[in-house]
This record gives structure tokens, sequence and C-alpha cells, in this order.
């Protein structure tokens, strides 16, 4: 799993530190992790609303510009959800390294409130109290924002969102003042339910809230993220405990793994398995969990040494059923399944196709599904990769191209597959297929057969 650069500091003890402050204490990337997203007026870094630098920047289909009551920029999702403020990396890195020298955090602050990493035993609602982060008094930018890649006179964010979506699906309520822990629960519920968040990494984005969305256009309910109790008692039935403990195997800790994964698909030809590069690479994939959360969750831990007990989420069984037909929704980033009565029994988020290689338009079929496929890269007929001008044959692995599966459609070179990259699964662009979670692209493979409709909706 391919993770960011943000560069945790030893005061990550564990989630009992965003229980207490809302807040997680992290050292600046280097300025150059923002490099390419903004130029002039100095650095600038993405802060999230949890204190997190964001590793990426959002795409211009995914967020608008705003400003908040105190005239910080900030980009706010189609949802009303603030993905992140904009602010200066000198003056935000000195006032995160003086928060840091006065915070004290607890090893077992996150014990028997209800997540589930301590003993098991009966399941409780109990959470500490949370303050509320201060309001966002949106309005739109009048004026461009200074640094912004293109030049432009006025911020270039995707005006569809100023019009309902082409599927509208009941609003999900917005998430005030909740912990990591707390999103981490309402992450685990959604994703047995088979409305995947994608990443479960505890932290709330747009992934989330177009699950939740989803999941209430398919059961008629309304889901309040806010509400920690109904959510813990949702998950006692439907898996228990959203974390549980796990004993890292021989073979977890054999392997095999590679040292790392190329980018040139001609160095990538060379391997003999596009493996796992580490055990907490393969461990975060097998419990549907960002690698970086992971080793939060476990500080110290060694991962290479077979008996080890850690932590990690729960994520349950995956959904069984036969899927009758796919909607892929690009202003949603979506996929959505339905059974042969036409209900939506599955939601996944995705990345479908880019301006230079959009995906197809209309209505398409699968042909065929094949798990743990290999690669063939034609430059005559796919994208250009580098400068290779060669075919390539690229052996199978959870760190090929398409991952751990590829569910091929009737239009030739187009179909849904897995990824290297879950982290960034509906934050990046793909070559005009529609790209889910390895994990997701499974449970739907196993779900679909050939006939199975696809329709690509705008």
């Amino acid at each position: 799993m391919k993770t960011g650069s943000i560069v945790t500091t030893a005061t990550r003890t564990g989630l009992s530190l965003l229980a207490a402050a809302g807040l997680l204490a992290v050292e600046l990337t280097p300025a150059a992790a923002q490099e390419g997203y903004y130029r002039g007026g100095g650095d600038v870094i993405l802060v999230t609303p949890n204190g997190e630098i964001l590793d990426y920047m959002p795409g211009q289909d995914e967020v608008r510009a705003m400003r908040d009551h105190r005239g910080r920029t900030v980009l706010v999702d189609p949802w009303g959800n603030v993905v992140a403020t904009v602010m200066p990396s000198d003056g935000y890195g000195r006032a995160r390294r003086r928060q840091s020298d006065v915070d004290v955090y607890s090893n077992d602050g996150y014990r028997d409130r209800g997540y589930g990493y301590s003993e098991p035993g009966e399941f409780t609602g109990t959470v500490p109290d949370y303050g509320e982060p201060a309001p966002v008094e949106r309005e739109e930018l009048r004026d461009n924002l200074p640094g912004l890649i293109d030049g432009s006179e006025q911020a270039a964010y995707d005006p569809q969102y100023d019009d309902p979506l082409r599927q509208p699906m009941p609003p999900a309520i917005s998430v005030k003042g909740k912990s990591r822990a707390e999103i981490t629960a309402l992450q685990v519920f959604l994703d047995r339910e088979g409305f995947s968040p994608g990443v479960i990494d505890g932290k709330m984005g747009s992934n989330v809230t177009k699950a939740i969305e989803a999941w209430q256009q398919a059961t008629g309910e309304t889901l309040d993220p806010n509400n920690t109790e109904d959510i813990l008692e949702r998950l006692r039935f439907n898996g228990g405990l959203p974390i549980t403990t796990y004993t890292i195997t021989a073979a977890d800790a054999a392997g095999p793994y590679v040292a790392a994964i190329p980018e040139d698909y001609a160095h990538k030809a060379m391997l003999p398995h596009l493996s796992f590069t580490s055990t907490t690479e393969m461990l975060g994939e097998k419990f549907h969990m960002d690698e970086n959360y992971l080793r939060e969750l476990n500080p110290g831990v060694d991962f290479s040494i077979p008996g080890t007990i850690i932590k990690v989420i729960n994520p349950g069984p995956n959904k069984a059923g036969k899927v009758a037909r796919i909607v892929a929704d690009k202003s949603r980033k979506q996929v959505l399944a339905y059974d042969e009565a036409d209900k939506l029994v599955a939601a996944y988020p995705s990345t479908i196709g880019s301006s230079d290689t959009p995906s197809p338009s209309g209505i398409v079929s699968v042909e065929r599904i094949a798990f743990d496929p290999g690669y063939t890269y034609n430059p005559k007929i796919n994208f250009q990769q580098g400068a290779n001008d060669k075919i390539l044959t690229l052996q199978p692995g959870p760190n090929g191209p398409v991952g751990t599966v590829w569910i091929a459609l009737s239009k030739p070179t187009y179909g849904i597959h897995g990824t290297p990259d879950p982290s960034k699964i509906g934050k990046t662009q793909s070559h005009g297929c529609i790209r889910l979670t390895n994990w997701d692209a499974t449970e739907l493979g196993k779900m679909v057969s050939k006939g199975v409709t696809v329709e690509f909706v705008d």
C-alpha cells in the first residue's frame, strides 16, 4: 500500500490524543511536499481539520475555495465539509511545535471507550467529551488564490457542484467535533455494510460522506455520524468491536516481499512478482487500513516478528450477493452496485478517468473477471508511460497497475480494477478505467458475472 510522505512525531502514542484534544501532533513535511501545487507568495501547506498536513492536492472537481470567519482560505468539498485550510508552512510548524511541547497524551486513553482494542468484553458506548471546532462562515472568494499553479484570475474549481448531482442522494449530516476514534467506528460500520469509505484511517472526508449518502439511499434511514452511541450499537449487530487484535504469523513475516516497486514499467516488467514491499503494507491492505494508521495504533511495534500481537481494524466478511447492474458516477467518483430488483446493495469510492484519458460514456457490459491478473502494457493501444515504446508484460501482484482484480468491460482496454495506491482512490485520476481499492474490487468481482451492465454517468 502506498502512503503519503507525512512523518509523525514520537508523541503519536495512540488515538487517545485525538479524544483528548481533537489534534494530532505531527512533524512538518518539507515544503517540497506541496511543490507543484502552489507557487508564489511563499511556501504553504494544506492542513486538515484534524491537524494533519494533507499530502496531496485535492482535484479541482473535488473542492471549492472559500474564506472562513478569520479570513483564511479553506477548501470545502461538495457536501460542505472543510477538507483543508491553506496556511504558511513556517508559521504552522512553529505553532505545532509549541503545542506539542505542552500536550501530554496517554497510551491507554482509548481503552474501554467502546472502540474495542482493549480486552474483549461488554460493548460500551461511553466516550469522552469533545470540543466543537470553530465555525466556518463560508463565502465565495471574489479574487484569485495567490499562487495557484494555473495563475488564473479565479480559482479553477469545477462549477458542476453549483447544480444538483445527476443522481441526488439523501445528504449526509455534517460531522462536528468527532475524534479519530469515533470516525474509525463510523468507517468500520460503513465498510461492513458494503458502502465503502475507502481506506480506514480515522479521518472524515468526501469518501466517508459519499458512503453515508449511499447507505441512506439503500436503507431509507438517516445515519447521524455525530451520534456515536447509535453507531456503536449498530456495530454490535454487524460484527462487533471495530478494532481487534491480531497475531502476526510466520507466513506474514516471510512474505514474499520486494524491496521497492519502481515507477518505470520497463523496470516493473523485470520483477518476478509485484508483491507487497513490507509486512505493514500487507497488513494494512488485509485489514482495509491506511499503513500509517496501522503504525499509529501500534507505536514502536516491529511488525516483522512472528507472534507479535497488534491492534487492527475488524472489517468483517466481504459482502456477498449477486450484482445485476453497475453505475459508475463520474461526478460523485463512486461506483454503485444494484441487485436484480434494482436495489442499491453496495457502493465504492472510485477514480474514474481523466481529462487526457476519459472514461467512456453510455452503457457497456462485463466481459470477464480475472483475480490476481498480470498486465500487458501496449503503448499503441494504452496510454504512454514514460519513454516506454514497446509491449511489456508485468507479472501479477497487489502492486501491479491493476492491483489484484481486473473486471474487463466490453469496450476494449477498459475495465474495473484494483490499485497499488488505495489511499488515493477518489483523489487522483486514472487512465480511463474505474479504479477501486484492491479489497473493494475483490468484493465487487465476486458479486458480478459476465453480461452485467456498467453505465457511465456524468
